[in-house]
């Protein structure tokens, strides 16, 4: 398990190689600058807002547990982080989704040298950017099932210990499923048979997802996350995920 862990961890390098290929380049610029301008936002938000909520967390505990605000100040800076650049992870991914799957296009084309198939016209296109729009919001509503657990677990005094945690595995199961989306979805497979093949590599998919995970909790290299993780996912499916 170990070892499929790494491996998924793996997809992430192999991701940051590909986005610099000369026949990938052109088609990482617009995820990138999407990337940009909506992380910027994300970290002037995390920045501001984290002395506010963390004062109103602290009010909430009882006097006899205030020996524990050394333990909660960390854990709760780290589920700030992951809360706020997953759900701006999601926005981001939202508005570029046509050009990402484009690039998920062009890496596999690099990887396994299949033809593209040739340009049918704008109308065409029009129609795979509304398939992938449906398919991306198909993602937030699969992502939002397991939400009101995950707040319940945060707002609860002493089990909100355990919530970065439960946040962390969420953020990066989710995340493997968002970057390996864009392959798949190219292949017409939609989530249903998307998490049938994630699932059997459970492990790759869980280290892919916690690599991009911390990958878009570092400022300024959170800004290459998002054609990383395309490329990256791209990667997964020609290598593991297609053979099924």
């Amino acid at each position: 398990m170990l070892k499929n862990f790494l491996t998924g961890i793996g997809y992430l390098f192999q991701g940051l190689s590909l986005i610099t290929k000369k026949g990938i380049r052109p088609f990482v610029v617009i995820p990138l600058l999407v990337n940009i301008v909506v992380f910027s936002i994300a970290i002037w938000m995390a920045k501001t807002q984290f002395d506010t909520l963390m004062n109103k967390l602290l009010g909430w505990l009882p006097s006899w547990l205030s020996w524990v605000e050394w333990l909660l100040y960390p854990l709760f800076a780290l589920l700030i982080l992951i809360a706020v650049y997953y759900v701006f992870t999601i926005v981001a991914n939202l508005i570029a989704a046509p050009f990402n799957s484009l690039l998920a296009e062009k890496v596999e084309l690099h990887l396994n040298g299949l033809p593209i198939p040739e340009f049918k016209g704008y109308k065409a296109m029009m129609k795979i950017v509304g398939k992938t729009m449906v398919s991306e919001f198909r993602k937030i509503i699969y992502m939002l099932k397991w939400l009101p657990l995950l707040i319940l677990i945060s707002i609860i005094p002493v089990i909100n210990i355990i919530s970065p945690f439960a946040w962390a595995l969420y953020g990066a199961w989710m995340l493997a499923l968002q970057y390996t989306d864009y392959p798949m979805g190219n292949h017409e497979l939609f989530i249903k048979e998307e998490l049938k093949h994630l699932r059997k590599h459970r492990a790759s998919s869980l280290g892919f997802g916690s690599a991009i995970m911390l990958m878009t909790m570092i400022p300024i290299v959170n800004f290459l996350a998002m054609p990383t993780g395309v490329a990256g996912g791209t990667a997964f499916w020609v290598d593991k995920l297609s053979k099924e």
